[in-house]
């Protein structure tokens, strides 16, 4: 990562704080991403264009943590929380290249946030509980990317029903 001080669009704003300074958080990373980008450049902007690539990918779960991946089945979808550990944090207001204006932080899915975490919910294709790895349908973060945690997708909470 590079020393000099980020750039901003105009329009952007920086927050009061850095938030990869701050020390409140006692987190865990419980495996790795294995993904097909390597360069942010290549890397799609979303769930829908990573489906889009047709490219698989993989999470590798560390050894401690792999007794907790008891239950959980191929075919499932589990949301996949991540470490956006390449990512800016320390902008308000964002400009995206293709918005007419700024917008605050939360109201974007950016990978730029005070706590750069991911969240993508793929569809397991197989999983090796002995050897810790899990064949995703697809992802959008790059390869290395470190894995904070896996939480399952049950239909009958996590949809929300048209009114």
């Amino acid at each position: 990562m590079s020393l000099e001080e980020p750039s901003i669009r105009p329009g952007e704003s920086r927050l009061a704080f850095d938030g990869s300074q701050a020390d409140d958080a006692r987190l865990v990373f419980i495996g790795r991403i294995r993904s097909p980008w390597t360069e942010r450049r290549d890397c799609p902007k979303n769930m829908r264009a990573a489906r889009e690539t047709g490219q698989s990918a993989s999470v590798e779960i560390d050894l401690a943590f792999r007794p907790a991946l008891e239950r959980l089945e191929p075919e499932s979808h589990v949301h996949l929380l991540t470490w956006l550990h390449q990512s800016r944090r320390d902008l308000a207001l964002q400009m995206p290249r293709h918005a007419e204006a700024a917008s605050g932080t939360f109201a974007l899915r950016s990978p730029v946030r005070p706590n750069p975490i991911g969240l993508s919910l793929v569809r397991l294709l197989e999983i090796d509980r002995v050897s810790g790895r899990l064949v995703i349908d697809a992802i959008d973060v790059l390869d290395g990317t470190p894995l904070l945690d896996i939480k399952p997708y049950f239909a009958s909470v996590d949809r929300l029903e048209e009114r």
